[in-house]
C-alpha cells in the first residue's frame, strides 16, 4: 500500500517537473524555430508551430550583416574575465568572512547583497561619467571591471557559503605544519573547495554572459558582447522577428552548450558539502 502510494507521488512529481521544465524551455524552443522561418511565417496568425518551410536565409543574412564572431568574442572576453577576476577578489575575502571570527561578519554579507537590489539605472550617469573621463567607454577592460563589480557580492556570498562546509581543524592543522596564509589559501582551502568555485565560476559565467544593461550603454561598436549584437535587429522600422531570432538562437547557443556540458559539475557544486 505504502509502495503503491509512494509511486504514486514520485509519477506526479515526475510529471509535474516535467511540465515545468517544458515551460521553462518552450520560448527558446520557439525562438530557436522561428529562426528557420521566413518572416512572413514568423508573424502569421495563427503561430506556425512545425507546418513551415524550413530555410537558413535569416543565419546568413545576420552573418552577413554583423561580425558575429567579434561579438562573440567579446563576450567570451567579458563573461570569463570579469568572473576570474571577481574570484580573485573573492576568494580571499570569503576565506577572512568564513574562518575569521568577526562580529559583523553577516551585516557585511547582507550590505553586500543589498547592492543588487539597487536599480542599475540610479546608478548608471555617475558611472557613465567616470567611464568617459576615463577613457573605459566602449572597451573590454571596462566592461570587465563594471560586471566584476556588480557580480561580486553573489560570487562572496557563494564562496562564503562553501567554505564554511570546510572543517576549520583542516586549515588549522595546515597553520601548525608552518603554513603561510597564501599557502593555506592556495593549496588548502581552493582544492577542497573546486566544485564549489567550479560551480560559482559557471553561474558567474552565465550571469556576465546575460547581461544587457551595462553592456548596452556603456558601449557602441568595439567591445559590443553579443547582447548589443541582439539589440541590433530592433530597428526603427520594426522588428524583424525570423531575423532577430535567429540571432538570439545564435547568441545563446554557447552558453547552452556550455550548460549542458557543465551540469553535472554544476549539480556537484551546488550541492557541495565537506566530509563529515
Amino acid at each position: 500500500m505504502q509502495t503503491a502510494l509512494f509511486d504514486h507521488k514520485k509519477a506526479l512529481v515526475t510529471v509535474c517537473a516535467w511540465a515545468i521544465g517544458l515551460a521553462i524551455f518552450f520560448p527558446i524552443l520557439w525562438t530557436i524555430l522561428t529562426g528557420f522561418k521566413t518572416e512572413a511565417d514568423a508573424i502569421a496568425s495563427p503561430p506556425l508551430f512545425m507546418g513551415f518551410d524550413w530555410t537558413l536565409e535569416n543565419y546568413n543574412e545576420v552573418l552577413e550583416r554583423s561580425n558575429y564572431f567579434r561579438h562573440f568574442m567579446n563576450s567570451v572576453v567579458i563573461s570569463v574575465g570579469s568572473t576570474l577576476l571577481g574570484l580573485l577578489i573573492a576568494i580571499p575575502a570569503a576565506w577572512a568572512m568564513a574562518f575569521v571570527p568577526a562580529k559583523h561578519t553577516k551585516d557585511i554579507l547582507m550590505w553586500m547583497l543589498s547592492t543588487k537590489m539597487l536599480p542599475p539605472v540610479g546608478v548608471l550617469i555617475p558611472i557613465y561619467l567616470m567611464f568617459r573621463d576615463g577613457g573605459l567607454l566602449d572597451t573590454r577592460s571596462g566592461l570587465v571591471l563594471v560586471l566584476t563589480m556588480i557580480n561580486l557580492p553573489i560570487i562572496i556570498w557563494m564562496l562564503y557559503t562553501y567554505f564554511k562546509e570546510i572543517p576549520g581543524e583542516i586549515l588549522e592543522a595546515a597553520r601548525m605544519d608552518g603554513a603561510t596564509l597564501w599557502s593555506e589559501i592556495v593549496y588548502v582551502l581552493t582544492p577542497m573547495a573546486v566544485p564549489g568555485i567550479a560551480s560559482t565560476l559557471l553561474l558567474n559565467v552565465i550571469l556576465a554572459w546575460n547581461e544587457a544593461f551595462w553592456t548596452l550603454n556603456l558601449t557602441a561598436a568595439e567591445a559590443a558582447p553579443l547582447t548589443a549584437f541582439i539589440a541590433s535587429y530592433s530597428s526603427p522600422e520594426g522588428l524583424f522577428y525570423a531575423k532577430l531570432s535567429a540571432a538570439s538562437t545564435m547568441a545563446i547557443a554557447p552558453i547552452l552548450i556550455m550548460g549542458w556540458f557543465s551540469q553535472k559539475q554544476l549539480v556537484r557544486g551546488l550541492t557541495f558539502g565537506a566530509v563529515k
